[in-house]
Parts: C-alpha cells; sequence; structure tokens
C-alpha cells in the first residue's frame, strides 16, 4: 500500500504517530487529495503516515479496513523508525476516512491488537442510513447523491450496513475504545452523524471531545488547503493539538 510521511517541524520526545485516511466517499479521494489534512494534523504536533487504501467498487467492505489494519499494525510494531519507540499511536480520517478510522479503533480493540491513544475523527461517515436532517439540508443534485452512491458501491449489498465496523454508528459495544476527538461544522453534511457517535461514546463511557465549527466553512472546502489565519482547518489544527497533548502518556 502506498503511503506518505508527514513530520512536524521538531519532533519532541513525546510526539505521537497518526495513521491517516482521506476521504473521498469511498470510492475516490487519494493521497495527494489528503494533503490538507494529513499536513494539519502534523503541524498540530505528531508524525502522520497517511494511506492509500484501495477504493470501491472495486474493493468493497471489508477489504479497505482488513488493509489499513494490517498497516496500522506493522506501523504500530516500527513506530521507533519515526519516533519513540512507545509513541502514541494514534487514527484518523475525514468523512470516509473518518468511517474507517472509527472502524479501525474498534477493530484494535477487538483483536488486542495496537493499544491507540485517540482516534480523530473529521466529518466522519458512520450512518449509512443517510437519514440525517444535516445530510437531508445538503445541497440537492449530483453532491445530495455522492454519500448514498459512495455508501452503495462500499458496501455492495444493504445487509452490511448492519456491520458495526462497515457503519460504527451501528456499534453496540462502544465501551473500552480510546478516546476521541470529532470535528465537524453547522453547514457540514456529517454534523448529526458526528453528533451522534460522540454522545453514544460518551454514554459508553468514552473519553470525547466534540467540535462543531460555526457556518459557513464551504465545506467539504474546509479541509482543503493550507490551514491558515482563522480557517476552519486552522482550528481544528488548535483542537488536534490540545487532543495530543491530553492524550499523551504520563
Amino acid at each position: 500500500m502506498a503511503a506518505r510521511l508527514y513530520a512536524p517541524a521538531e519532533i519532541a520526545a513525546d510526539s505521537g504517530i497518526v495513521v491517516h485516511l482521506h476521504g473521498g466517499s469511498f470510492t475516490g479521494g487519494s493521497l495527494v487529495e489528503g494533503e490538507a489534512v494529513a499536513t494539519m494534523l502534523a503541524e498540530a504536533g505528531a508524525v502522520v503516515i497517511s494511506l492509500d487504501y484501495p477504493l470501491a467498487p472495486a474493493h468493497r467492505f471489508p477489504e479497505a479496513l482488513e488493509a489499513t489494519y494490517g498497516a496500522l499494525v506493522a506501523i504500530g510494531k516500527m513506530r521507533a523508525r519515526w519516533a519513540a519507540r512507545h509513541a502514541p499511536l494514534y487514527v484518523a480520517g475525514e468523512e470516509a476516512g473518518g468511517n474507517l478510522a472509527a472502524a479501525l479503533a474498534l477493530m484494535a480493540r477487538d483483536r488486542h491488537g495496537p493499544a491507540l491513544a485517540g482516534q480523530i475523527l473529521l466529518s466522519p461517515m458512520l450512518d449509512a442510513c443517510l437519514g440525517t436532517y444535516s445530510l437531508r439540508a445538503a445541497e440537492a443534485g449530483p453532491v445530495g447523491c455522492h454519500w448514498a452512491d459512495g455508501w452503495a458501491d462500499y458496501l455492495g449489498t444493504p445487509d452490511k450496513a448492519a456491520h458495526p465496523y462497515a457503519a460504527p454508528l451501528n456499534a453496540t459495544r462502544l465501551a473500552g475504545l480510546p478516546p476521541a476527538l470529532l470535528i465537524s461544522a453547522g453547514d457540514d453534511p456529517m454534523r448529526d452523524e458526528a453528533a451522534a457517535y460522540a454522545a453514544r461514546l460518551q454514554e459508553a463511557g468514552v473519553s470525547v471531545r466534540h467540535h462543531v465549527q460555526t457556518a459557513p466553512t464551504q465545506w467539504p472546502a474546509a479541509y482543503a488547503g493550507a490551514p491558515q489565519n482563522d480557517s476552519c482547518l486552522c482550528r481544528a489544527c488548535s483542537h488536534v493539538s490540545d487532543f495530543y497533548a491530553q492524550t499523551a502518556p504520563p
């Protein structure tokens, strides 16, 4: 699997490693398109490894998830190549990548895989039902059906939507997951499912930080370009930096 490495200007002794998954509604996106978010995660103070995971419909659930889990395990074992031997390990992603990051956290818990310091979910696609108000309020036309098409191509058959690794909002066991940072925005189509997942994680006893940025953010352009001035990505960078500090090992 191809990958890109991003590093902060200075790698501190306690710098973590973030495994990042780009967006693209499961069928698109690339390392290039995920560069802005990966750069932000690095500028917040961590080494970032962004993965070019296999895309649907050629690779349906759970192919991308299994591939990225294998990469996560390997990175966990080799983390001394990029940071300290016991550097905290995170998963992160935006949109479809947020889905994969949330699912990786579930898999790592269930399979007794790498101990994760946290999960960073930016506007994550977590609910295959597509019934939230924020999604219905999104612009109609080709944009409005974009996520429905992505889900259909990713799942292949509707019954797979019930699997917690496919749609983490459906998971019934959320206890024991690593701390979570969820970031969305007032005009974000994924706003409501991010809020619902944050609430369910909290109910399960998981430490959660949930930030809803004020609209308009011109989503999805909010996650494009460099995190400059008071942009959505700049504010996200501040939240992520705080999250690293709050979840770093003592």
